[in-house]
């Protein structure tokens, strides 16, 4: 492959909110990339994007789009049904793609995917935000340093009120459904802190991809997709987690990790916002302060440096592929 030059010039498959309020802006401000093109089926769409971000090229199929020589990397909002086919046919395209959460519907998909982007030797990433949030950073801190003693519980839930009787969260045949829209976070978390465990007793600095042994759910299904969900994994370290997700009730996003000398709690545990964690060692309480970040603006530079660089992104596919492995158990203990 021939040495790709700054700055990465992004296309965004489809003007998705999250395209249009957090990933586009993201890509605007990145030092190393470019906003160059768009795809949408609705020329209202496009027309908005115009106006609002100055693209340079529009195009109303996706596959237009892929087939554009300029375009470096795709950013795909598509919904999760999605996912599968539209990394494929940009990695054949020879396309680095950052997908979305969750990446795929179940491993296999996965397992496609990642296997389309080795074939033609481009990057693929799992749209993790939170990873890249002073938050997530502090908390990474507080387990690599041992002041929790040895972990024995997680919790996490991600959940709010879903109020939008359209919204494609509630369509099965587009992979909607709690546990992929906000149950992938405490499951990716859950995964994360698993493997530091699994980090500090093995000595080794690798990521394990550290999988539970038993997996035990709860969730209540309305027209074909579960609307609440909740988990209990343990795994071989003998650490016992609980997640919990849900389109149904009062937002709430909050973890904790419990360990023999302590308890780390986790407020806006997947957000960037500023703030406290609370930890707590015996009977001594104290805050430590969290800067607001810019996750999304974080993640797309990191991405577009990996791609330069020649070298990972800070979220490898061993995890991706790990949380893919988790959710199918979930579903098919929960379905």
């Amino acid at each position: 492959m021939t040495a790709q030059k700054t700055p990465i010039r992004w296309g965004v498959l489809g003007y998705a909110r999250i395209a249009r309020e957090n990933l586009i802006p993201a890509i605007q401000r990145s030092p190393n990339s470019e906003f160059h093109a768009i795809a949408s089926r609705e020329e209202a769409k496009l027309a908005d994007c115009r106006a609002r971000f100055k693209v340079a090229k529009t195009y109303h199929g996706y596959d237009e789009l892929l087939r554009d020589p300029e375009v470096d990397a795709v950013y795909i909002p598509l919904p999760n049904a999605l996912h599968c086919e539209w990394t494929i046919k940009a990695a054949e395209r020879g396309k680095h793609i950052l997908c979305e959460k969750p990446i795929a519907l179940n491993a296999a998909e996965c397992r496609r995917m990642i296997a389309a982007c080795a074939a033609n030797q481009v990057m693929l990433m799992e749209a993790f935000m939170y990873r890249y949030t002073d938050r997530t950073r502090k908390v990474l801190s507080v387990l690599q340093s041992g002041v929790l003693g040895e972990i024995k519980f997680v919790s996490s839930t991600f959940r709010f009120l879903l109020v939008n009787p359209a919204s494609i969260k509630l369509k099965p045949e587009l992979g909607g459904g709690a546990l992929y829209d906000v149950g992938c976070y405490p499951v990716n978390f859950t995964g994360m802190v698993a493997d530091e465990i699994a980090r500090s007793q093995s000595g080794s600095p690798n990521r394990p991809g550290t999988l539970p042994e038993s997996v035990s759910t709860e969730c209540v299904r309305v027209n074909g997709i579960d609307t609440i969900f909740s988990a209990l994994l343990k795994y071989p370290s003998g650490l016992v987690a609980s997640l919990n997700c849900g389109f149904n009730a009062h937002k709430r996003i909050f973890s904790e990790i419990v360990g023999t000398k302590g308890v780390l709690e986790i407020p806006d545990t997947f957000l960037d916002n500023a703030g406290v964690l609370t930890l707590t060692i015996g009977e001594e309480r104290r805050e430590i302060a969290v800067a607001q970040s810019d996750r999304y603006g974080l993640e797309v530079a990191d991405f577009a440096e990996a791609v330069l660089r020649k070298r990972m992104p800070q979220l490898g596919l061993d995890e991706t592929l790990r949380n893919a492995e988790v959710m199918d158990r979930l579903l098919a203990v929960g379905s």
